[in-house]
């Protein structure tokens, strides 16, 4: 319901009851460039109702965190996480659209880049949700090695019903370990068709969630189970104190004798459970975009309603520059998360292979420096918690840490790039699509190839060429399907060397172009 409210002098209007996904016109335009435009429509109406009450919602669901009860009034154990309504409603939102399940649900192509782009508007709302919708989502391929399982628990995970449904969650890392799983100490022993599960797990993501994905040390090495809650073997012992994401539950988990099934073969656990970490870290890429849009649209919109020394900041040369540099980077991020969401789409697995570990490491790395700065376009108001640009700014770090930090992803990276040349050969093809049509990005697709041909102290250098890669990636892509004014500035910003502080674009851009592009209005 909108709220009609009564105007203040030199104060923006509040940036609600409008079309998330109709006021972010590369998001319109990825879309239907990735082969999602059969999905528009209904693309078109999350965005319109997530625009209103919802993002209130948003505000509810992290000023009232989850709480765990451990026990009931009786003194029995119970292991119970209990959260705001506003949370279950977000969470309902994205399960009964499809957000868990629709690449799943429907074989029509562009199913992966809809719910690529329905993703990244919820995660403008909320991003805490979007944790346990992933996982759900992640999870189908991964059960699919198991064929007995996969069609039991398929149909539940896929359902549109919130009450209904089933939620998948995922529980790996543990204390002593961290992303080096295979040092886990959990361990497995089979008990008639089951096993009983005993350990710790230091990080156990939405521990309210009906199954769960764990690795465990069986006979074989490492495996992977499925493991129901709630069971008595499956404890809760505390919720973590997080920077962000504190809408959302994050756990330190027991399991004492816990019930579990094993999921692929025996002592082949990582490569069961690595099907659903790609997924999630496309997720990954999704969330950061999100983020980047979501402080894109306040600080655009600020600056255009918001005046000072006589002038509107979106006037003023220096703020109009820091301005268009965040919206050349927002452009990137989403244009590069939609072509991945495509590679998923048309089972391109040399693509994606190296696309998704490149772009998990750029995307996510260039969002906390992007987000502060669209704070500081806010000045002072930015830092108050009604802005909503603190609640941006502390989620800004997670999905660079998620999934494996940068230097796991970096050295994923130099994996694919030693071990499968066929996924080097197929990145290359798709930057190569521009050749010729900006010299500046011939210039820096000439000098990635160098550096992937020197393997001299390859490791010292993982993360500069990681960003060469996606430097590269995201210029070919704007120069081929981008805006002519963001791609302009792209290249001639990014690719002559590292990036430097937001702000400092060169002279001779069409500045003021970009910033409107990306400026959402509340007039439609």
């Amino acid at each position: 319901m909108a709220i009609t409210r009564t105007s203040t002098a030199n104060q923006p209007p509040p940036l609600v009851d409008y079309n998330l996904f109709a006021q972010d016109r590369p998001l319109v335009e990825a879309l239907r460039r990735e082969n999602g435009g059969a999905f528009e429509e209904r693309v078109d109406a999350l965005g319109q109702a997530l625009g209103g009450e919802p993002l209130d919602w948003g505000r509810l669901a992290n000023e009232h965190p989850p709480q765990l009860r451990t026990h009931d009034r009786y003194g029995e154990r119970i292991d119970e996480v209990e959260f705001h309504p506003a949370w279950h409603r977000l969470l309902g939102v994205g399960v009964e659209w499809g957000l868990h399940a629709l690449p799943w649900r429907e074989n029509a192509g562009g199913a992966h880049v809809a719910r690529a782009a329905g993703f990244i508007l919820l995660g403008q709302v909320e991003a805490g949700v979007g944790c346990p919708l992933s996982m759900t989502y992640a999870a189908v391929p991964a059960l699919r090695a198991e064929p007995a399982l996969a069609a039991e628990w398929e149909p539940r995970l896929t359902s549109l019903s919130y009450a209904d449904g089933a939620l998948c969650g995922m529980a790996m890392t543990e204390r002593q370990g961290g992303s080096d799983v295979r040092a886990n100490e959990t361990t497995a022993r089979r008990s008639g068709e089951s096993w009983e599960l005993d350990g710790h797990k230091w990080f156990c993501s939405a521990p309210m969630c009906d199954v769960f994905l764990v690795l465990a040390q069986a006979p074989a090495g490492l495996s992977c189970f499925l493991v129901e809650r709630p069971q008595p073997g499956f404890r809760i012992e505390r919720l973590k104190d997080k920077l962000g994401n504190r809408s959302n539950a994050s756990a330190e988990i027991r399991l004492d004798g816990a019930e579990g099934r094993l999921v692929g073969e025996e002592g082949r656990g990582i490569r069961t459970i690595i099907e659903m970490v790609v997924h999630t870290r496309l997720d990954c890429v999704l969330g950061s975009t999100a983020l980047m849009r979501r402080a894109v649209a306040e600080a655009t919109h600020h600056a255009a309603h918001r005046a000072a020394f006589g002038r509107l900041l979106v006037e003023q040369p220096l703020m109009e520059n820091v301005l268009a540099d965040l919206c050349v980077e927002s452009e990137a991020a989403t244009a590069t998360a939609l072509r991945l969401a495509r590679a998923f789409d048309e089972g391109d697995h040399a693509f994606r292979r190296l696309a998704t570990a490149v772009a998990k490491f750029w995307v996510c790395k260039r969002t906390p420096p992007l987000v502060a700065e669209a704070l500081e376009c806010l000045g002072g108001n930015g830092y108050v918690e009604e802005s909503q640009l603190p609640r941006l700014f502390r989620e800004s770090p997670l999905n660079s840490i998620w999934e494996g930090a940068g230097n796991v992803n970096a050295l994923d990276v130099l994996r694919a790039v030693g071990r499968e040349p066929e996924s080097v050969a197929a990145f290359l093809a798709e930057v190569e699509l521009a050749a010729g049509a900006d010299a500046r990005l011939d210039r820096a697709v000439a000098e990635l190839k160098d550096e992937l041909a020197d393997r001299d102290e390859v490791e010292l250098r993982a993360r500069r060429l990681v960003e060469r890669l996606a430097l590269t990636l995201q210029g070919s892509l704007l120069v081929r399907h981008g805006d002519p004014a963001v791609a302009d500035a792209f290249c001639a910003s990014r690719l002559p060397g590292a990036g430097g502080v937001y702000g400092t674009l060169p002279r001779g851009l069409e500045l003021g172009a970009i910033v409107e592009r990306h400026r959402p209005r509340l007039d439609g």
